[in-house]
C-alpha cells in the first residue's frame, strides 16, 4: 500500500492515484470494454469490464489498492474471465480516467455507482455479484458491504490484504522509520476513522465473507486479517497464505483454486 505519512497527515494520505494508464487486459489476451458512469454526486467514473469466457457464472466487482490505477492492478483478476466470471474493475474518483479527487466518503459513492451500473448491465445477472477488494480496496469493500443499499445483490465479499483500522495502519507506517517514529500520535488527531472496517465487519453477515492475507505481508500486517475475522460473524472463512507478501496471494494457483471454489460455493446456493 505504500503509505507516505507526513506532518500534514490526514486521511487523504491513503489515496495515491495515478492518471496514466500503463497496461491493458488486451496485452494479456483478455477482452475488455471501457465503461463510464456517474456517482451520485455527478462525478464521472471509468471502469473496465472483462467479460467471462463462455456463459457467465457470476460477476466480480474488483476494488483495487490505494496507489496507481486499474492498469496496474487488474492483473490480480485478469485470470477470472477464463474461469467463467465477469470482472468490473473500478477506478475510484481521481484515479486513471475517473474525474474528481478521492475521499473516503466519495469513494463509497463510487462503489455504489459501480453496483448500480452492474445491476443494469446487459451481461450481468444482478443476483450473482461478488465484491473482491485488495488492500485499501478490501477495507473500502468491508464498510460498503456492511452499509450498502444493495446488500440483497451482493452474494459474497472477498477481502485480500485489508487492514482493520485507518488510524492504526497509519501509525504502523509511521513506526517503520526513525524520522516519523515520534509522530505515531498524529493519526489519532488527523485521520478520519469513521469508515473503519473493524467497526463494520460484523454487519456483513449473513453475506459470506472470505478473508485472505499473506503471512509475509510487510505493508499490512497479517494480524489485521485475524482481527477482522474474529470480529466478523458467520458465514466466514480465513485463508492465510504461507510465504505471500502484500496482495501477492492471488498469484498462487492453489489460492486461485480456493477462491474459485469459494465463488462456486456462494453462487450455487
Amino acid at each position: 500500500m505504500g503509505l507516505l505519512f507526513s506532518l500534514s497527515g490526514c486521511t487523504q494520505v491513503f489515496f495515491q492515484p495515478h492518471r496514466q494508464l500503463i497496461d491493458t487486459p488486451t496485452r494479456w489476451g483478455v477482452e475488455y470494454e471501457n465503461e463510464n458512469f456517474q456517482a451520485g454526486d455527478g462525478t464521472k467514473l471509468n471502469a473496465w469490464f472483462l467479460p467471462a469466457q463462455g456463459a457467465a457464472k457470476g460477476t466480480v466487482l474488483f476494488l483495487h489498492g490505494n496507489a496507481e490505477n486499474i492498469s496496474t492492478h487488474f492483473r490480480s483478476v485478469v485470470w477470472l474471465p477464463a474461469q467463467g466470471y465477469n470482472v468490473l474493475a473500478l477506478d475510484y474518483r481521481g484515479y486513471g480516467a475517473s474525474d474528481g479527487l478521492p475521499t473516503l466518503q466519495g469513494v463509497q459513492m463510487d462503489i455504489d455507482a459501480a453496483m448500480r451500473h452492474l445491476l443494469t448491465h446487459k451481461n450481468v445477472n444482478p443476483q450473482r455479484i461478488v465484491i473482491l477488494g485488495q488492500s485499501l480496496g478490501g477495507a473500502l469493500a468491508i464498510y460498503y458491504t456492511a452499509h450498502s443499499s444493495y446488500r440483497a445483490n451482493i452474494r459474497a465479499l472477498i477481502s485480500d490484504s485489508a487492514f482493520s483500522d485507518y488510524r492504526q495502519v497509519a501509525r504502523d507506517s509511521l513506526s517503520h522509520f526513525a524520522l516519523t517514529w515520534p509522530l505515531q500520535w498524529l493519526p489519532w488527531v488527523a485521520v478520519d476513522n469513521d469508515y473503519a472496517p473493524l467497526d463494520a465487519v460484523a454487519q456483513i453477515s449473513p453475506i459470506p465473507l472470505l478473508v485472505i492475507h499473506g503471512d509475509q505481508d510487510t505493508v499490512v500486517s497479517v494480524r489485521y486479517a485475524h482481527l477482522l475475522f474474529e470480529q466478523a460473524k458467520q458465514p466466514k472463512e480465513l485463508l492465510i497464505v504461507p510465504g505471500s507478501g502484500h496482495i501477492q496471494s492471488l498469484e498462487s494457483p492453489p489460492v486461485r483454486e480456493k477462491l474459485t471454489a469459494f465463488l462456486r460455493q456462494v453462487l450455487d446456493k
